[in-house]
């Protein structure tokens, strides 16, 4: 593995892809209405800078200096380096870079965003946080996110993580925070999906649902989200923006991958490449890829859905299996999600990003190749983005450069390892999905 030096500098603004879009984000819909969401609405649910910054029209929006010092604190820069190993073993003529976000403390991507929430939300004067989490990345870096700034945590986990994953909840007790699975008996609509079901292995759209709930009976407590809504991807961009400098020391890249779940770590990456495609300056093609028993991408249409199971959020307009949908309990569990980020399902639906989709085995033999090359253990997540790296590769006829996003490492997915390694993993493809109305 040859490492590329990284540049010191952390980025001082994100960058915010609305104005660049080949066409306006349509407005959320109000869940009692149908019409357009009152901005007004979100302020009880959200922080009120984050209700700015999702409809913001700035280009650019300046990351506060008190979180630029934490993003340093964490881990920022992240490294970016070259799969050399991984290169020979393919017998690749492309040359293979990858962005490591498991190199920030809570071993992913998603501490960028979650600092960035808890700041806004302790300048407001919010005294506690409510989120959901799939894998429990989110909730981890939520969780430390809070500790940081003295604001207190409750994360619900979906259930089928909750069982495969208990070192998460180690760790997020271990910051603190509270975590319950879900669906659980705290809430309304957590005990609704018991009674249909005792053993529901949750998801993140039923997760989400209980966490808004818990939200709405405290005037002290606001929601935050981990993917999907434009914000959180904005502030993901800080890791695209870096790679861009770090690769200036290299070579430009051909093609940019990342995994797909709600679209954080990949818009995170690929956002600001996306920029200079849409201004014409650059040819650059974008691969994302996704779990076949959720595929969102590939085989959800595009229409407004909410983006929770009970029906409590704003509907958005995006491509989705229907919140409804039963997501299989696959061990990568930040990508168990209905559906997209509508400024991702944009970009798909104009030809800019090409989504593919893979069976978790064949996922985990390429995370097995990459560990044994490479030194890594992906997450299940980021695994679905070497996948997509290796086929690529093997494919490539010329020299080309791929550029892709380790959102995150799998040291606390060993679970899932175990069960692949013993041959005991099933894959899921389901036949059907919700039928939904084309809007």
């Amino acid at each position: 593995m040859k490492a590329v030096l990284t540049d010191e500098k952390i980025p001082g603004r994100w960058y915010n892809i609305l104005p660049d879009l080949p066409e306006p984000l349509a407005p959320p819909l109000d869940p009692e209405t149908d019409e357009p969401m009152e901005p007004g609405k979100l302020l009880r649910i959200f922080a009120g800078e984050l209700v700015r910054q999702e409809m913001s029209g700035e280009r650019y929006i300046e990351i506060p200096k008190e979180v630029r010092a934490l993003y340093a604190k964490i881990g920022r820069p992240t490294p970016l380096f070259r799969a050399t190993n991984l290169e020979k073993a393919l017998g690749t003529p492309a040359r293979i870079y990858f962005k490591y976000e498991g190199a920030t403390v809570t071993g992913s991507h998603k501490i960028n965003t979650a600092l960035a929430q808890a700041y806004y939300a302790k300048k407001q004067g919010i005294e506690r946080l409510v989120t959901e989490t799939g894998a429990g990345q989110w909730g981890t870096a939520l969780s430390l996110a809070g500790a940081l700034l003295g604001l207190k945590i409750r994360v619900y986990m979906a259930r089928a993580s909750y069982q495969q994953k208990p070192y998460r909840k180690t760790i997020m007790r271990l910051y603190g925070a509270e975590i319950y699975p879900s669906p659980s008996d705290r809430t309304e609509i957590g005990r609704k999906f018991l009674a249909e079901d005792p053993e529901h292995p949750g998801g993140l759209g039923i997760a989400i649902s209980e966490a808004i709930e818990d939200v709405l009976r405290d005037e002290n407590a606001r929601y935050s989200l981990g993917s999907v809504l434009n914000h959180v991807l904005m502030h993901q961009t800080v890791i695209g923006l870096e790679a861009m400098e770090q690769m200036k020391e290299f070579e430009e890249p051909d093609v940019i991958i990342g995994c797909v779940g709600g679209g954080s770590n990949f818009a995170g990456l690929a956002y600001p490449f996306v920029r200079d495609v849409l201004k014409g300056k650059e040819d650059y093609e974008f691969v994302a890829a996704e779990p076949k028993a959720a595929p969102s991408m590939t085989r959800g249409i595009y229409t407004y859905d909410y983006g929770d199971s009970g029906g409590y959020t704003p509907k958005m307009r995006m491509h989705t299996l229907g919140h409804t949908y039963y997501v299989p309990p696959i061990h990568a569990g930040g990508l168990r999600y209905h559906g997209l980020a509508p400024t991702l399902s944009i970009l798909i639906n104009h030809g800019i990003v090409k989504p593919v989709a893979y069976h978790q085995n064949e996922v985990f033999r390429a995370a097995e190749l990459f560990a044994r090359t490479e030194g890594i253990v992906p997450a299940p997540e980021s695994a679905h983005a070497v996948k997509a790296v290796v086929d690529r590769a093997l494919k490539a006829r010329k020299e080309e450069v791929i550029l892709f996003n380790l959102s995150g490492h799998g040291l606390l997915d060993l679970k899932g390892y175990g069960d692949y390694l013993d041959g005991k993993l099933e894959d899921y493809e389901p036949d059907e999905f919700p039928a939904l109305k084309d809007g």
